[in-house]
């Protein structure tokens, strides 16, 4: 469950890291009121469940009340990575002498917690990390104990750090940890990080993802915040919760289809580790696959998506049965994009021979393969060579 900024700064408060003044508005009239309670220039957020707001024009500055009014009201009511901005936070502008970038997240090679520290706070991280990793501190932890300061102090002596900056950081991630476990978080990360003009360190962005498996334990805490899973969730993701449908949404271009919750994550590990981004994915385990056709719909609605996955590995569940309702479905929509089949398991012989036979597709012998295809078809323009249902 991905918080709203706000949401994610009121954690941040609770454990002792600073965050711009300011507040919440859902009008223009609100936003005005903040404006000039906070006096001076401030920024105005769109608070909506995405990323990159800044590129999509969702952030955006205001010099005074009935400028932050106008601004408002232009933000109010779009549309921006699916979601409907129905809220924008209105906060004092910070004077920045540094932007720095620090989370903590779960990671899939130490299998625990990993925090994360650069002084190229303020940009696209994952840029970073492809162009120049070696400006991304690591430091794995284990889930059982605190972070111990020093460990913190260590890893932010490779940083070229204002020297007096270090103990504030040290506080801050420290705080940054401390919320991850509490929380049960799978993500806590602040970009940018600022140091400011008044050697203060301040959050002026965070993003906070909380467990869905561990929701249960923090229901309290999630009804406090004002939030609710249909608060962060996209028009589609909504809309699969309510077919009963396991369903999110990326920021990729690649449609993984899969079977089981096990399947589907390793479909997805396999999709970053040849070099693509999925675009979303659909668990269709148990009965789901009796819903094929809105399911599909689902999964080939997300905008920007330009290769199909489809990953079925079959024990009980057969893959003849979840093979055709799917190729039903593509029969139905005829999706104008590529589309690859990895079947293995119960039934596999009946299942590939129906797509075969009636998409005139031919699966995959090794997942890997198809994996491969799909994200290379994702990463092509305009080509004539796709495998294209029609």
């Amino acid at each position: 469950m991905n918080l709203l900024e706000h949401q994610g700064k009121r954690l941040l408060k609770d454990v002792g890291v600073a965050t711009p003044e300011g507040g919440v508005a859902a009008s223009p009239a609100e936003a005005s009121d903040l404006a000039a309670t906070l006096g001076g220039r401030v920024v105005v957020k769109s608070q909506v469940p995405a990323g990159k707001r800044g590129k999509a024009g969702a952030i955006l500055f205001a010099d005074s009340p009935p400028e932050c009014e106008d601004v408002a009201r232009r933000l109010l009511g779009t549309t921006v990575g699916g979601h409907r901005v129905d809220l924008v936070i209105v906060e004092r502008a910070v004077p920045i002498s540094h932007e720095l970038y620090a989370a903590v997240l779960d990671d899939a090679t130490s299998k625990g917690p990993l925090v994360l520290f650069s002084t190229a706070g303020g940009m696209d991280i994952e840029e970073v990390n492809a162009t120049t990793p070696e400006r991304i501190l690591r430091l794995p932890v284990d889930i059982r104990r605190p972070l111990p300061p020093d460990a913190a102090r260590q890893l932010l002596a490779d940083a070229d750090l204002p020297p007096a900056a270090v103990p504030m950081l040290v506080d801050v991630l420290v705080a940054l940890y401390e919320l991850y476990r509490s929380v049960d978080a799978t993500l806590v990360e602040v970009n940018p990080l600022a140091l400011t003009e008044t050697s203060s360190c301040v959050a002026l962005d965070c993003k906070v993802s909380l467990d869905p498996g561990a929701l249960g334990r923090h229901e309290d805490l999630i009804r406090d915040l004002g939030g609710d899973q249909s608060l962060t969730e996209t028009e589609l993701e909504g809309a699969a919760r309510e077919l009963g449908l396991q369903f999110i949404e990326l920021d990729g271009d690649v449609g993984v289809l899969a079977n089981g919750a096990g399947l589907t994550m390793t479909t997805l590990d396999a999709v970053n580790h040849y070099g693509g981004r999925p675009a979303d994915f659909l668990e269709i385990g148990g009965d789901a696959y009796t819903k094929a056709t809105p399911a599909l719909r689902l999964l080939l609605g997300r905008s920007g998506i330009r290769s199909l996955l489809v990953n079925f590995c079959g024990a009980f569940a057969r893959t003849d049965v979840m093979t055709a309702g799917v190729v039903s479905a593509l029969e139905e929509l005829r999706p104008d994009i590529p589309v690859f089949f990895s079947i293995h398991g119960t039934g596999e012989d009946e299942a590939i021979r129906m797509v075969r036979e009636r998409l005139g597709l031919e699966p995959y012998d090794l997942m890997d393969d198809a994996v491969r295809a799909a994200v290379a078809a994702a990463g092509r323009t305009a080509s004539s060579d796709r495998e294209v249902v029609r």
